[in-house]
């Protein structure tokens, strides 16, 4: 019935639609209807003004003919009164002429009507045209207009007669549906009895419910406070020995870096190069203890000296190896020590590679920096760590602060003012880090404002303090300088003298350091000395003696 109904509406709406359209031709046929009857007043007042055309051509037809009576009458008043004849026969032209004029102007406007009346005779033959096919139109419309409502009025009430056939059968079936729904409530009362008994009881929980509620809130809380408080305790107790720990664990590592040395020495032998192997009759001045990795042995002019050490690290030691040793004491720094790496010995030793290396395989400062940031990452969030970085050179006895805006500052060494006792550089510039990659940033700009110079031994020597690469230890002699640059090379022994003497008193336990023979170890005797942890890297090349 819903889908007939709908069909029903969609005629419905149909027919308003063919409804409308018939008021609108009706509307249009009256329009034409009254262009047809303008144009036939139009048409009537044409014929009007053609008869007093022809009445005005009549007149003028009798002005025409009596013309000749005129003369006669003029020259008759010619001869009685000559003077009035002549203005009567002037006058009397004169009106001829107008009459003609009136005339012509008169067949003119005869000539645009009757192309007017044509004009308009077409017109309405067309307009009778058009009324002729809107009737037929019409009536089109009306026929088919009369087939769609017999069709909508057949489909109605065969929908209906469907509808009420399905509705009977539908009702019947309720009806059944009825009658069971009827046994099923003699059958559901002794269970509707039974809700009623459970509603009841739940009706009376439910009032008890706030107090119940309040109860067991309140118990709730006095266990929660009690969980807190005992894993508060557990906590405080756990804090208190994972802090025992990790003093015991410092003390631990403390005693054994003391017990290897607070300073250690190692040295690390550059392997011979290519060309130097190529050599004929070469031979090495440099020996290994193949029992003792601390013992090295020194053949010069036919004796052979030993050199013992804390380590000693043959040519085919890898990066990796020698980090290994050194990795204590990044864990000491992070245990609140100072810790100081030196890379000692002349230009071209490989002190830089040891320090730096290369991209593919770090050297120290890089190992060193990575474990760092690792070990502070890892301890992040129980502890705060801030990790600043400054550089300085020292540059014939003068410190530069290499990441400042100028150069030519002068800085000095002083105490420190808050009774620490420690030294610190005033206005000295200080970054602050968060990553390697940060502290490489860093060191790029020192790079760039540094103090660089030539020898004739290596063109490339370092002049950098980056956990500490002192420059080459040359001889005067050999490294060609000359004035200023022989004015560096003593600065740069005299420096290198004055740590070899600080680290020898450190060593034997002097009660006089010479710290202050040099602004190097004066600016280094807080990493130096006391529970600092000092390491010595000692780069040495293997030299050949070739035969001749």
């Amino acid at each position: 019935m819903f889908h007939w109904e709908r069909q029903a509406r969609q005629r419905e709406q149909q027919l308003a639609e063919l409804e409308k359209e018939v008021v609108e031709k009706s509307s249009s046929l009256e329009s034409l209807h009254r262009q047809l009857h303008g144009t036939t007043q139009q048409l009537e007042e044409t014929r009007k003004r053609q008869a007093e055309l022809k009445l005005t051509e009549g007149e003028l037809s009798r002005h025409l003919v009596t013309p000749p009576r005129a003369k006669c009458v003029t020259h008759m008043v010619e001869e009685e009164e000559p003077a009035d004849a002549g203005r009567a026969v002037a006058e009397l032209q004169k009106k001829n002429e107008d009459l003609l004029e009136q005339l012509h102007t008169q067949k003119q406007l005869q000539k645009d009507l009757q192309t007017q009346l044509h004009e308009s005779q077409r017109i309405c033959a067309q307009l009778r045209t058009q009324i002729l096919v809107y009737e037929g139109e019409m009536a089109r419309a009306q026929g088919h207009l009369e087939a769609e409502m017999q069709n909508l009025e057949e489909e109605k009430n065969r929908v209906i007669e469907e509808a009420f056939i399905r509705a009977e059968s539908e009702m019947k079936a309720v009806h059944e549906n009825l009658a069971g729904v009827r046994l099923n409530l003699l059958s559901l009362q002794p269970a509707l009895r039974t809700l009623t008994l459970d509603y009841n009881l739940l009706k009376r929980q439910v009032q008890d419910f706030p107090f119940m509620l309040d109860q067991a809130i309140t118990q709730a809380k006095q266990e929660i406070c009690q969980v807190i408080s005992e894993v508060s305790s557990t906590n405080q107790e756990l804090l208190r020995k994972y802090k025992r720990e990790m003093n015991l664990r410092k003390k631990c590592h403390n005693e054994l870096v003391r017990l290897r040395g607070n300073i250690r020495v190692f040295c690390r032998v550059r392997p011979i190069s290519q060309e130097e192997q190529d050599s004929v009759d070469a031979r090495t001045m440099l020996s290994f203890d193949s029992d003792d990795d601390a013992v090295l042995y020194l053949s010069n002019k036919g004796r052979v000296m030993k050199f013992e050490l804390d380590k000693v690290f043959p040519p085919p030691a890898s990066q990796e190896e020698v980090f290994q040793e050194v990795q204590s004491l990044v864990t000491s720094c992070i245990d609140g020590f100072n810790v100081c790496i030196f890379a000692y010995g002349q230009t071209g030793s490989g002190k830089t590679y040891t320090m730096e290396g290369i991209e593919d395989n770090p050297g120290i400062n890089q190992r060193a920096l990575r474990l760092l940031f690792s070990e502070v990452l890892e301890k992040a969030p129980d502890w705060d760590y801030t990790i600043t970085v400054s550089m300085v050179e020292i540059y014939n006895e003068s410190l530069r602060n290499l990441l400042g805006d100028s150069l030519s500052d002068r800085l000095d060494i002083k105490m420190n003012p808050d009774g620490s006792g420690q030294l610190y550089v005033p206005g000295l510039t200080e970054f602050t880090v968060q990553s390697p990659e940060d502290i490489n940033r860093v060191f790029e700009l020192g790079h760039m404002n540094r103090a660089t110079a030539c020898t004739n031994l290596n063109e490339h020597s370092s002049r950098k303090l980056n956990l500490v690469d002192l420059a080459g230890s040359e001889r005067i002699a050999k490294s060609g300088a000359e004035g200023n640059r022989l004015r560096e090379a003593q600065c740069i022994n005299k420096s290198l003298s004055a740590l070899g003497d600080v680290i020898n008193a450190l060593r034997g336990k002097h009660s006089h350091v010479p710290f202050r023979n040099s602004r190097l170890t004066y600016l280094l005797q807080d990493s130096l000395s006391g529970d600092s942890k000092t390491l010595m890297m000692v780069q040495v090349r293997e030299r050949l003696l070739v035969g001749r």
